[in-house]
Parts: structure tokens; C-alpha cells; sequence
């Protein structure tokens, strides 16, 4: 018989047509006699919209769980919800990817009995991934503080650009006059942070990285810095307040308000099949070298 482990499941709500692959993976579970717990949308979703039989020893809400792993059914915005969830427990995630492009869920649906049992045969390698958070003087932020990719602030609706005046480690850089200004991880190096231009930056490799968003100024680059440094933005905007969204959650600022980033005391842990090459997924997701004439 193999262990008794306990997963946590997340998934995508949004995604119905996917429902064979979950019904295989309970199957899965339910047949190496695991202990499996489900978050309450997702089960409500499956067994009430799908009317599927969703056998699961306990449904939970927020973070109320504990397990071994946490499955996230989805894509990188389902695994950045675990994500969310999973916080300091240090319990590792394991992203299954039922949408189209992903970083983080690379696990393809055709994998799942393979990963599954890597699981139980200990055959993975755990990647470390920084999470960094915001600290906004006075209020705390009607939202969760971390994130695992980035931290943006950004203009409200159609206001004019704001003005972000930013510093590292209490050194004045500059005060970036844009839509707004992006600072990620490695990991979200390949979102927000890519599709404003921003570079690449392979996992671990202790960076953030500060990316303006459509800058008034053809002058201003993107800029690399050391993840043991601390960013304080300071915001001026003509309708007095503006957005900060982490990991794409967003709540409403007002100018002045004084922000911190600096990275969070935990990592979030990330199961990667084992032999798995970086720079194989980046080429292949990226499409690199593959010729479309």
C-alpha cells in the first residue's frame, strides 16, 4: 500500500470543459487511498454547475487546510490563488495546466497519472520561489499584501499618467512619470513584467525587477536589482488616488500614501517533475526559434 498523503485541491471555476481531467485525478487519489480536501467554489462548482460525484473527505474555505501537497487545477492564475492561500504553510504546490500558457501549472493533463505517482515515490525536485510584500503606511491594504509574481501600481480609469517617486534602500532612483510601475520576481518576470518589456529572469536568481508601465519618457528601462533590497514609491496623481494590485488583486490607494516592498519571510514551494530544464520550458512557451513563415 502506498503512504497516506493529504492533498488540498484548487481549480478554475471558469474552465468546464476541463472536468475530465479532475474526475481523473480523484480517481487517482481516491485509488492510492489519499486523503483529499477541497476548496468550497471549486467543489461547489464541480458537484452543482458539472454534477459530478466529487468524493473528498473535507471541503474547506481560504486557507483552513492543511495537507502534504496542494493540487492547482487551472492555470498560472488558478496556481497563483493557491498560491495565495498556501502562504507561509510551506506546503508544496503542484500547478496541473488545463488552460494554455503556463509557467507555473506545467503539468499537461496527458501527465497527470506520471506526476501523481512521482508524488508518492518521492521522484520531484522542489523549487524555492521568493514571494515579496507591500506595506502601505497607516492603513493596511484592503487586499492580501503578497505576491508570488508582482506588485503594480497603476493609474485609476482613464486619469491622466501618475507620478511614482522611487527609491532603494532610502537612495533616491527617480520619479517615473507613467500608466504605472511594475515590480516582480523571477517568477512573474515572465507576466506583467514581460508584456511591458521587462527581461526575463530565470528562478532563484535572488532579483526584482522595477518596469514602468507606458512611460511618459523613452529614456526610461527597466532596472534589476537585488531582492534583499527594500523600494519605497511615493504617488502623485491627479485624481488623488490610484490602484496597487498584487498578483492582480487591486485595491484603491490614496496619493501619498507611502509603500514598501521588500520580499516576504517565506517562499512559496513548487513541485517541477524531476529532470525538468528551465530554459526547455522558456523556449518551447516562448516559442522560440520556431519559424512561423
Amino acid at each position: 500500500m502506498p503512504r497516506k498523503l493529504k492533498f488540498a485541491l484548487f481549480g478554475n471555476i471558469y474552465q468546464a470543459k476541463k472536468s475530465a481531467s479532475i474526475q481523473r485525478i480523484l480517481a487517482l487519489l481516491q485509488e492510492k487511498g489519499a486523503d483529499v480536501q477541497m476548496e468550497r467554489e471549486y467543489f461547489d462548482f464541480l458537484s452543482t454547475s458539472r454534477h459530478l460525484d466529487v468524493p473528498v473527505s473535507r471541503i474547506f474555505e481560504g486557507d483552513d487546510f492543511e495537507a502534504d501537497f496542494v493540487i492547482s487545477m487551472g492555470g498560472d492564475g488558478t496556481f497563483l490563488k493557491s498560491a495565495h492561500f498556501v502562504g507561509d504553510k510551506l506546503i508544496p504546490i503542484m500547478g496541473i495546466n488545463m488552460g494554455r500558457l503556463g509557467f507555473l501549472a506545467d503539468v499537461g493533463p496527458d501527465e497527470i497519472e506520471q506526476a501523481i505517482n512521482a508524488l508518492y515515490a518521492g521522484d520531484f525536485d522542489m523549487e524555492h520561489h521568493a514571494v515579496i510584500e507591500v506595506i502601505a503606511d497607516g492603513e493596511p491594504l484592503a487586499i492580501c499584501p503578497r505576491a508570488l509574481n508582482d506588485i503594480a501600481v497603476l493609474k485609476r480609469d482613464n486619469a491622466s499618467m501618475i507620478s511614482i517617486h522611487t527609491s532603494i534602500d532610502g537612495e533616491y532612483l527617480v520619479t517615473y512619470q507613467a500608466d504605472g510601475l511594475i515590480v516582480s520576481t523571477p517568477t512573474g518576470s515572465t507576466a506583467y513584467n514581460l508584456s511591458n518589456g521587462g527581461p526575463i529572469i530565470v528562478p532563484q536568481a535572488g532579483n526584482l525587477c522595477l518596469t514602468a508601465v507606458a512611460p511618459h519618457s523613452l529614456n526610461i528601462r527597466p532596472i534589476v536589482i537585488r531582492d534583499s533590497s527594500e523600494i519605497t514609491l511615493t504617488v502623485e496623481s491627479r485624481s488623488h488616488n490610484f490602484l496597487i494590485a498584487v498578483d492582480g488583486r487591486s485595491a484603491k490607494c490614496q496619493e501619498g500614501t507611502q509603500l514598501t516592498i521588500r520580499k516576504a519571510p517565506y517562499d512559496i514551494l513548487i513541485v517541477k517533475r524531476r529532470g525538468q530544464k528551465y530554459f526547455t520550458t522558456l523556449r518551447e512557451k516562448m516559442m522560440w526559434g520556431a519559424d512561423s513563415r
